[in-house]
C-alpha cells in the first residue's frame, strides 16, 4: 500500500513539472521570407539553377535529335554503322545525366551553392531561437513550416517575430 501511496505522489509530482513546460512554434518559412539576404540568395540560386537547367536541356535535346536520326536512317545503316552510332547515343545521354547529376545531384553545385548562401541564414536562425529559448525558458520550440504536423496552432504561441526581433530585424523585414 504504501509502494502505491509513494507511486502516487511520485507520478503527481512528475505531471505537474511537466505542465510548468513552456512551449511554442515559429514559423521558418515566415522568418526566412522576412530577411532580405535569404531573398537575394534565393533569387541568386534560381538564376543559377535556371541556367544550368537549359544546359541540360539543350543536351537532352542534342541527344533526342541524334536517336531520330538514328531511327530515319537505321534501315541503310550497316551493323557496324548501328552500333557505333548506338554507343554515340548511349554516350551523349550518359555525358547529359552525369551533368545533370553534377549539378542538381545529392551533392551536386547547386547543393553547395545552396549550403555557401543559405546555410549562414539558417544558422543566424537557429542561434536566435536556442537564445530566445534560453532566456524565455522555453523548454520545446516547434517549427511550424518543417515535417512535424501541427493540427492546430493558436497564434498566442507564434514566437517567430520574437526569433526575427533577436536576429535584429523588424516584422516586415527591414533593418539589420
Amino acid at each position: 500500500m504504501k509502494k502505491l501511496i509513494f507511486s502516487l505522489i511520485l507520478f503527481a509530482f512528475s505531471l505537474s513539472g511537466a505542465y510548468a513546460q513552456k512551449f511554442a512554434y515559429i514559423d521558418s518559412d515566415y522568418i526566412l521570407g522576412q530577411i532580405p539576404k535569404y531573398k537575394e540568395a534565393q533569387a541568386e540560386l534560381d538564376k543559377i539553377s535556371g541556367q544550368w537547367q537549359k544546359e541540360i536541356e539543350a543536351k537532352f535535346q542534342e541527344v533526342d535529335k541524334l536517336y531520330k536520326n538514328y531511327q530515319q536512317e537505321q534501315v541503310l545503316l550497316t551493323e557496324e554503322l548501328k552500333k557505333k552510332r548506338e554507343a554515340e547515343i548511349v554516350a551523349k545521354e550518359k555525358e547529359a545525366k552525369d551533368l545533370q547529376k553534377s549539378k542538381f545531384g545529392v551533392d551536386g553545385e547547386l547543393f553547395k551553392k545552396r549550403q555557401e548562401l543559405v546555410k549562414p541564414i539558417q544558422d543566424e536562425i537557429y542561434n536566435a531561437v536556442k537564445k530566445m529559448a534560453e532566456t524565455g525558458n522555453y523548454a520545446v520550440i516547434f517549427d511550424k513550416s518543417s515535417d512535424l504536423t501541427m493540427l492546430y496552432t493558436s497564434p498566442k504561441y507564434d514566437e517567430s517575430n520574437k526569433v526575427l526581433e533577436q536576429m535584429g530585424y523588424s516584422k516586415k523585414g527591414t533593418g539589420k
